[in-house]
């Protein structure tokens, strides 16, 4: 769940955000109406950047595809 929060309120309650963050919920901080930061738990962060760099590395290892490649593969479909 997100709950998202002006930021008098998010400076007034940070201990008790910390606290629902822990919990595995989201917290936006808001200047007015317009979001401009997140609280997310530390782990799933990690996780997420985990997964970047996986994909970044099998993106390495792959060969690049040519158009014909792509092509070739669109029309298998249709026959």
């Amino acid at each position: 769940m997100t709950v998202t929060v002006k930021v008098a309120e998010a400076k007034t309650h940070l201990s008790e955000l910390l606290a629902r963050v822990e919990a595995g919920e989201d917290v936006v901080i808001a200047r007015g109406n317009d979001p401009v930061a997140r609280l997310v738990a530390i782990n799933e962060r990690r996780q997420r950047l985990f997964a970047i760099e996986a994909v970044r590395t099998l993106r390495k290892q792959m060969t690049p595809v040519t158009a014909e490649e792509i092509q070739e593969w669109k029309q298998e479909g249709r026959r």
